[in-house]
């Protein structure tokens, strides 16, 4: 039971986390990326020190080698001169030379190696920060568009809401028109009180007209015109 309590606690705890997380993603990344920035100058800055280094052992390196040649030469010409004593002194002083040389070359070595590691962790690093700010581009991008359709929830835009008011205007639209449902209704109770059958009769020329038609008008028309030509005439 005690071991049910403690995996439904840790769970609670990793879901809550994730929530967290989730949240802040894009503080996260930008934090991230922050910290990713500073390793990388700071690997900079090693293999600055590094290269500065390596120069300054170059330098003495060279040095050491040049003076070698000096007092091998010197050595020489007093070996030639019958100066076994000078000859072996400074026989002594190159031997000491030559090994500080072997341990210079050695740190040179060791130097290299450490700089080419180094500039290719940098380099590295560098093309994934890169990476990593192109996708936090992304990532905010993606942020803003699930705010808007958060907002646009919050407010009503969901679309369920937006179906909802489609159908009601769908079916505000589809409702029957009153008006030419009361000009049906009327003409249908003329058929039944037998007006309709009378003004058709009295419009085929049976009987006295019941109502004006487009014949009546156009020959009172004619008549008014027929009069007004008449009377410029006279």
């Amino acid at each position: 039971m005690f071991k049910t309590l403690v995996t439904m606690m840790n769970g609670q705890s990793a879901r809550a986390e994730d929530r967290v997380r989730d949240a802040f993603a894009i503080e996260l990344i930008d934090q991230k990326i922050r910290e990713s920035d500073a390793g990388l100058r700071a690997g900079k800055a090693t293999l600055a020190s590094l290269i500065q280094r390596q120069r300054a052992e170059e330098q003495q390196h060279s040095a050491l080698k040049g003076r070698v040649v000096d007092l091998t030469g010197r050595a020489t010409e007093a070996l030639e001169k019958g100066r076994e004593d000078m000859a072996t002194e400074a026989a002594r002083a190159i031997a000491t030379m030559e090994n500080e040389l072997t341990v210079r070359h050695e740190t040179l070595e060791q130097l290299d190696q450490k700089i080419v590691r180094l500039s290719s962790s940098i380099e590295a690093g560098h093309r994934r920060i890169i990476d990593l700010k192109q996708g936090a581009i992304q990532a905010r991008a993606v942020k803003r568009e699930q705010d808007i359709q958060m907002k646009m929830t919050r407010s009503g835009m969901s679309s369920n809401s937006t179906q909802e008011a489609e159908d009601l205007i769908a079916r505000v639209l589809g409702r029957d028109d009153p008006f030419e449902k009361a000009e049906i209704l009327a003409d249908i109770n003329q058929d039944l009180q037998g007006d309709s059958i009378t003004n058709r009769m009295a419009d085929a020329g049976f009987g006295v007209a019941t109502r004006t038609t487009a014949d009546d008008v156009l020959a009172r028309l004619r008549s008014t015109k027929t009069s007004s030509h008449q009377t410029k005439e006279q």
